[in-house]
């Protein structure tokens, strides 16, 4: 569950500056602290009255993240996530809450994408990890096997008992479209706890803020460039109470016969992409997690439409063409967009 870079796969950059506004509450300080899980890079960005508070809420917080990591990866065998796909085709399986809630929201995000985020896709993820290290096109008969296990509707959750059954053998669920975001939000709520309202955490490309720092209006982030993520951002995000989520395919891609294959695989084809994009999405009260992914996939047009039709949702569409960029944004994009630098 990797976004290559520490704030993703192509984009979002968060940048220490804070705009000017009024302080109000004690005297706080700014404490940072990174560690690594779930395959990349976590960021705590804090205010707090005095460092040991800081440090040990922190410390819970990154905890909270391995715990998820230990529930959610994929890579580990013996992760709760791989005891349940071990169990497909059989009887409901009881599961943790943290991983029930995480499918409840997986699957609420494919029925509102109509099917482009889809955490049943693992088989055909699997497929093209080999390619992206073979450098040759999933074979077709292993990927058309692959796509039959494919399908949100195989998943059957059941509330009441709180299980989860996984409808065919073979089935295999990957999260890292989802997990990362859940586990930052997660953090963000650890965090509460000990009365720090006024902090960020970065997962990968997923970021959740809580209040704005002191002195200032909200969290100043920068959308990286298609073309150089680690260019100085043009486009800039003030944020509060939200997150911001991008996808696309700028760092985690495969060449194959001339042709360029993003990591993000539509889950209806079993083909990666082969357009150039970057999708930012914000969205208020929590975590945009899936929901990038699932525009990246969709385009433009429907894109849009379904970021639309979210309460306070908004996005922003950068796409590669032969002729040059194409930039497209929400109607409510404007509303976090902060101009200039």
């Amino acid at each position: 569950m990797s976004k290559n870079t520490l704030l993703g796969s192509a984009a979002v950059v968060l940048t220490a500056a804070a705009l000017l506004g009024r302080a109000d509450g004690p005297a706080l300080k700014r404490f940072e602290f990174t560690e690594p899980h779930m395959g990349t890079t976590f960021r705590i960005v804090l205010y707090a009255p005095d460092e040991a508070t800081a440090k040990k809420a922190a410390k819970e917080a990154f905890a909270r993240a391995a715990e998820l990591d230990g529930i959610m990866s994929d890579y580990r065998p013996t992760s709760e996530l791989m005891r349940l796909c071990k169990k497909a085709g059989g009887e409901p399986v009881p599961v943790s809450a943290d991983l029930f809630k995480v499918l409840e929201r997986a699957k609420a995000i494919s029925r509102l994408s109509g099917g482009a985020f889809d955490v049943t896709v693992g088989p055909v993820v699997r497929l093209w990890r080999r390619s992206r290290r073979t450098r040759e096109l999933p074979d077709l008969e292993q990927l058309k096997r692959a796509l039959s296990l494919v399908g949100y509707e195989k998943i059957l959750l059941n509330a009441k008992d709180r299980t989860v059954r996984l409808v065919m053998v073979g089935m295999l669920l990957d999260l890292g479209g989802i997990a990362k975001g859940y586990a930052a939000e997660m953090m963000l709520a650890v965090l509460r706890r000990y009365g720090i309202t006024r902090a960020l955490v970065a997962a990968g490309g997923d970021i959740v803020v809580g209040d704005a720092p002191p002195d200032a209006r909200g969290w100043k982030v920068g959308v990286a460039p298609l073309e150089n993520p680690t260019a100085r951002p043009s486009r800039y995000l003030l944020l509060k109470d939200a997150g911001v989520s991008t996808s696309g395919d700028t760092e985690q891609y495969v060449v194959i016969g001339g042709k360029r294959y993003g990591h993000i695989v539509d889950p209806k084809t079993g083909m990666g992409l082969t357009t150039r994009i970057s999708t930012t999405v914000v969205k208020p009260g929590g975590t945009a997690d899936g929901l990038a992914s699932s525009v990246c996939i969709l385009g433009p047009e429907r894109g849009l439409k379904m970021i639309e039709g979210i309460p306070g949702a908004a996005a922003l569409i950068v796409l590669g063409t032969e002729k040059g960029q194409k930039t497209y944004a929400s109607k409510r994009y404007g509303e976090y967009e902060l101009k200039g630098p």
